[in-house]
């Protein structure tokens, strides 16, 4: 009578390492009463061993006794580490606790050991969230399944691999060019103990004329303006770069009261910066609470709807993108001068127009 052949397409090599006929080296051994049936992925037997050992070491971190524990009392577990917060975190966290208990694809008695990286995608997609809610949600349970790793519930969380959303660039208030002078003179017309009323009158106006930020202005020497070239050199440390700017029209004026040719080692402006004076001026006035960074914005916004290129712009802001932030920042500015465009695509010749090839060829 002739023996069964083992027709088997798995072979035990080694103890709890088998090798499947592609090659390919598998783990198959018991933890914590389960059976672990998992590929090693690879066909070299050192390097199989080596996994091998690594993962029953990993399957060790896990806590057998809690391995029927099931989501709700995960969430019950999560909910008494943030009982110390303030009232209103406390309600938020406890709302999206709440949500996951009353809405996970699977049910809250799933068991944590068998909640997959789809089911946290399938939770998340049942909500039309914002990219602010949606980063919340996903923070909070991120938060839920590293706890069931700190207590050794699971290797790895489900939810490792959520990533914030983006969020879109909020525009913020910018003043006009009446309200930027109207600023400028409200500071100037103020007493201030320690220092003349003008200095902060004039760092701020100059902020809003030459279109750089505080720290430029604060930096800046006298040796910095160039009379001759008609040009400010200055330093971004942000960007650890320095550029350069030209002498505005509107700007010269201001400079030429505040030359000193016969010191070029001071500074053009001895405060660093007007806080104060600004916000004081702005609620004299009932205006939005401006920023130092307000009114770069407006240089920036004039410069765009008078038609100034983006790429000059970016160079005056010492940008090295070729005007791609300003675009990106600023494409809600100029929708006034895209409608007039749109104006000139017509199925004939508008009016007074002379084609780019002409023009060049007079």
């Amino acid at each position: 009578m002739r023996t069964r052949q083992n027709t088997s397409a798995f072979q035990k090599v080694g103890e709890c390492l088998y090798r499947y006929s592609s090659g390919v080296y598998y783990a198959r051994f018991q933890s914590g009463g389960k059976e672990i049936h998992r590929s090693l992925r690879t066909t070299d037997r050192a390097s199989a061993q080596r996994a091998l050992a690594w993962l029953k070491q990993e399957q060790q971190q896990v806590d057998p006794a809690q391995g029927k524990l099931t989501l709700a009392e995960l969430c019950d577990r999560y909910s008494a580490t943030f009982q110390h917060q303030r009232p209103k975190t406390i309600e938020r966290r406890a709302l999206i606790v709440r949500r996951v208990k009353l809405h996970w694809p699977t049910g809250r008695l799933t068991q944590v050991a068998r909640v997959k990286p789809s089911h946290v995608d399938l939770w998340l997609s049942r909500y039309r969230f914002g990219p602010v809610s949606r980063n919340k949600h996903s923070a909070e349970i991120k938060r839920i399944f590293e706890v069931a790793v700190r207590d050794g519930i699971i290797l790895r969380s489900p939810a490792a691999h959520l990533r914030p959303a983006k969020l879109a660039k909020p525009i913020r208030a910018t003043p006009s060019f009446e309200e930027f002078k109207a600023i400028v003179e409200s500071i100037r017309s103020q007493k201030f103990n320690g220092h003349d009323a003008e200095e902060s009158a004039d760092f701020v106006e100059f902020l809003g004329l030459a279109g750089l930020g505080k720290a430029e202005a604060a930096a800046l020497r006298q040796s910095d303006i160039d009379w001759k070239r008609e040009t400010i050199t200055t330093f971004r440390h942000k960007t650890k770069s320095g550029f350069a700017i030209p002498i505005y029209p509107q700007l010269k004026p201001l400079l030429l009261r505040r030359r000193r040719d016969d010191a070029p080692n001071e500074r053009v402006f001895a405060i660093n910066n007007a806080k104060k004076a600004i916000a004081n001026a702005c609620r004299r006035l009932n205006l939005p609470l401006y920023t130092h960074l307000s009114f770069r914005r407006m240089f920036i916004t004039r410069a765009i709807e008078r038609g100034v290129d983006v790429k000059v712009i970016a160079e005056w802001q010492g940008h090295k993108d070729g005007g791609k932030l300003i675009l990106d920042t600023y494409s809600h500015v100029n929708r006034a001068h895209s409608h007039r465009m749109a104006l000139l695509m017509t199925d004939g010749l508008p009016e007074d127009f002379v084609p780019m090839s002409a023009a060049a060829s007079q």
